[in-house]
């Protein structure tokens, strides 16, 4: 094969990132930036405004639950008072009866008031994720199919599960405290400045201190939770990539190369997430000794007041309540921070997704197909593959009657199936028309289109369900008899016969069917679809000759009264078709019928007498 032909080659995937190289660079790489960290805060804000609601009261019975934790140490100095002052003479048992009930009054309320917050937010939570990958479902459908060329099917896949999981947990168990962690700052902050000046601004001081680094960490941290949500996807890509193929990399000893491969991204994944935890988990010891230091200097300091006489004992007692109320929500910012960001992270992936172009929109057209006859031409279509340089389609035109049987036959990177494509809007064109039926398939849906073409492809595609679930694939009303009469003409209702359970056998791991049985699983869903136009990619390419001609039976039946077009590389499938259109380079160079083409002594002939040379 030429590098030529390899380059415009039908075959998508070439155009794919692969994974099987090593994936992008090596382990020392830099970690990635957040392209834009507040966009995405804005953008997770805006998506979550049909939650504020619950978001709001989340919000508010942890502030409301703070606060009346705020009062909880002037009880308790109060209680402390009590005791002191009866050490003089008597204690008032009743005064402290009614103290201690105010307090436990006012703890369990703060306790069911921080339980409401929780489930609040894990209501939130659940909901947004529900939506997000709802969203995420749908934009799969939306996006051009050269989309799923740039990316791998695994990263898509990590946005779905790794990524909106990471956003639910920081949603679930951080954010919300924000607002009791705001609240019980300033409110014992408050406290603090009343009660006493001097040994408020001890512990702020203090305080503030360790704020700083915690701050610090924050920035220095931020790059590696991106890095880690990156290479996490990576590393799903190239596993998905990898499971997918695991034959062909066994048959080709490429055990070695991918775990290689593997290695590198997997240890660049524990570098990523290794400097992220690591810098992160930093903040809770900083941020405790930072009140541990503020319990001693209190302490230093209200001792000397109280031997002064400035203060009660009491009011000591009480700083070490507000100390650790004040200290407490840094630490919860420290673990809101470490969470927001790697939300951040994991939102600026699902955005980026669900910003990506779409197709267009296309319900205003109202345009339909009735009684479809199945007249098909391509006028002067014109095409190429984004970010290639030179059109895979040169100036296409070619028609087919209704009933015909039109061949397209060429060399690999000819532009075969990227007809096909561009025919079931796939792809769309940059220049000319494609008409059924007289009408530009510009001008109705995409589903209208689709809806008039069954389709059976090289590559089977099949869903882990029973035989008759794939067989009757998105068709509503199918009876029995026709999904036998279906499998009965594609030469596969005795074997069917042979299973357990019939046509309702699950397939999955343990029902192993070989390329042909898949293959004429698709074959008789084309005919359970039974639409005016059919399109045979390569379609007996897996099947034995036996069961071909068994197939090519079945299938001349049903491409009767239907315009079919076939797309072959094994020339003799395709002698009887009405009109063979032979392919190179995105231009049509022979056209005519096999015995036209043969007596040309052209091209074609040439591919045909290759295929049936005796070996010397």
């Amino acid at each position: 094969m030429s590098q030529k032909e390899y380059k415009i080659g039908d075959n998508r995937d070439l155009q794919r990132p692969s994974r099987m190289g090593g994936g992008r660079g090596g382990v020392g790489r830099p970690p990635e930036k957040p392209k834009n960290f507040k966009k995405t805060i804005k953008q997770l804000l805006a998506y979550t405004r049909t939650e504020w609601v619950p978001i709001i009261a989340a919000f508010v019975t942890a502030a409301v639950g703070a606060v009346l934790s705020l009062f909880g140490p002037r009880r308790l100095a109060a209680i402390v008072d009590v005791i002191e002052d009866g050490m003089k003479s008597a204690i008032d048992r009743s005064l402290i009866s009614k103290l201690i009930i105010g307090l436990i009054i006012i703890y369990g309320v703060s306790a069911i008031l921080n339980y409401a917050q929780n489930f609040f937010m894990t209501t939130v939570a659940q909901v947004i994720s529900k939506r997000m990958r709802r969203d995420v479902a749908d934009k799969i459908d939306k996006v051009p199919i050269n989309y799923f060329n740039k990316i791998s099917y695994g990263d898509i896949l990590s946005r779905v599960t790794n990524d909106v999981d990471g956003l639910s947990e920081a949603l679930n168990q951080g954010i919300a405290s924000i607002g009791s962690s705001i609240t019980l700052f300033f409110g014992s902050l408050a406290m603090m400045l009343i009660a006493n000046v001097w040994m408020a601004l001890t512990a702020v001081g203090i305080t503030l201190i360790g704020f700083i680094f915690m701050t610090l960490i924050i920035r220095a941290s931020r790059k590696y939770f991106v890095s880690q949500q990156r290479d996490l996807g990576e590393m799903n890509g190239h596993v998905e990539e990898i499971y997918a193929g695991h034959n062909i990399v066994r048959a080709y000893n490429g055990e070695k190369k991918a775990r290689k491969t593997f290695d590198n991204i997997n240890e660049r994944l524990r570098v990523s997430a290794f400097r992220s935890q690591a810098l992160s988990a930093m903040m809770m010891p900083i941020m405790f000794l930072v009140g541990n230091l503020g319990f001693v200097a209190v302490c230093v300091t209200g001792g000397i007041l109280v031997l002064r006489g400035d203060i009660q004992f009491g009011v000591i007692v009480a700083f070490m309540m507000y100390i650790r109320l004040f200290s407490h929500p840094l630490q919860d910012f420290a673990q809101v921070a470490t969470r927001l960001q790697s939300a951040t992270a994991a939102s600026e992936r699902v955005f980026e997704f669900l910003n990506e172009d779409e197709m267009e929109d296309e319900s205003g057209k109202t345009k339909r197909l009735i009684d479809v006859k199945g007249a098909l031409e391509f006028r002067n279509v014109r095409f190429r593959y984004e970010g290639m340089d030179k059109d895979v389609i040169n100036d296409f035109s070619a028609w087919a009657k209704p009933g015909q049987k039109i061949a397209i036959v060429g060399p690999t990177g000819a532009g075969k199936t990227t007809m096909v494509n561009l025919l079931m809007r796939f792809y769309e064109i940059e220049h000319g028309s494609i008409t059924i039926d007289g009408v530009d398939i510009q001008e109705i849906t995409r589903e209208e289109v689709r809806s008039q073409i069954c389709m059976v492809l090289q590559d089977t595609w099949l869903f882990e369900g029973t035989i008759r679930e794939n067989i009757i694939y998105n068709k509503e009303g199918v009876k029995d008899y026709e999904v036998i009469q279906a499998c009965e003409a594609v030469g596969l209702h005795h074997f069917l016969d042979t299973l357990p359970d019939g046509f309702d056998t699950v397939l999955g791991d343990e029902m192993n069917l070989s390329a042909g049985q898949k293959q004429q699983i698709t074959i008789a869903r084309a005919m359970i679809e039974n639409a005016p136009i059919l399109i045979l990619d390569e379609a007996t390419s897996s099947i034995d000759t036996r069961t071909e001609l068994i197939i090519q039976k079945a299938l001349d039946k049903l491409m009767g009264g239907r315009t079919s077009i076939i797309i072959a590389h094994r020339l003799s499938t395709i002698k009887n078709a009405d009109v063979i259109l032979v392919m190179k380079d995105g231009d049509i160079i022979e056209r005519g019928s096999h015995e036209e083409l043969m007596a040309l002594d052209g091209f074609y002939a040439g591919m045909y007498n290759s295929q049936f040379e005796k070996v010397a």
